[in-house]
């Protein structure tokens, strides 16, 4: 090879020296090494990755459908007042046999009333009128012979004058009536017909009452 110098061109003799090379190569080497052994301790050093927890929140409990039923409370005992000069409770029925074999059965805590005696009802003689005591089959007079023949017919109101004897005494008309009929009906009744007679004060009094009297062919 040629070197150059100051003056001209000098050739300079360039030989490889291979201690050099090997130098050189044991320090790339070794920077290697060493590169490798601080990425290792960096590693090892490195500190570990933070946790993450997700709390996931548990369900709701169903509400609750069941029936609660309250528990029967205790009724409270209502004391007896003890009363020394007063009436004593009973404590059985004075109605059951008594003795060493009768049961008397739980006491009573309350006495039972004592009924009062009832009055005697006292005898009442109201005012009562008169009831007829004719039997049904002589209740119809006879129908007269001219209107029997002409069939005629008459609705008939009487007013009846009884005594205390209950005894009709007598009987007049209530509006216009037929003499025939009117006739045939006082004599019927003044012969037949009886009455319990009206009381006044336990008194058989003399009364009157008004009756309506039928005179029908058919009846």
């Amino acid at each position: 090879m040629l070197a150059y110098a100051a003056n001209g061109p000098v050739a300079v003799d360039r030989r490889s020296h291979p201690n050099a090379m090997l130098a050189i190569i044991a320090v790339h080497v070794a920077l290697l090494a060493v590169l490798a052994s601080a990425k290792m301790e960096y590693d090892r050093h490195r500190p570990a990755p933070p946790i993450f927890i997700d709390t996931i929140p548990l369900p709701k409990p169903p509400p609750d459908t069941r029936v609660r039923h309250p528990s029967n409370p205790q009724p409270t005992p209502i004391p007896f007042p003890h009363n020394p000069t007063g009436p004593q409770p009973l404590t059985h029925d004075p109605t059951l046999p008594t003795g060493p074999t009768a049961d008397p059965g739980p006491a009573n805590p309350f006495p039972l009333p004592i009924p009062e005696p009832r009055p005697l009802p006292t005898p009442h003689f109201g005012n009562m009128g008169p009831e007829l005591l004719t039997p049904a089959s002589e209740l119809k007079p006879p129908y007269p012979a001219s209107k029997l023949l002409n069939e005629e017919e008459a609705v008939l109101r009487l007013k009846l004058t009884i005594d205390a004897r209950g005894r009709v005494v007598a009987v007049e008309p209530v509006g216009r009536t037929d003499p025939a009929f009117l006739d045939a009906a006082r004599r019927h009744l003044l012969a037949r017909w009886r009455y319990k007679p009206a009381m006044a004060d336990g008194q058989a009094v003399a009364s009157s009452a008004v009756i309506t009297l039928r005179f029908e062919l058919n009846g």
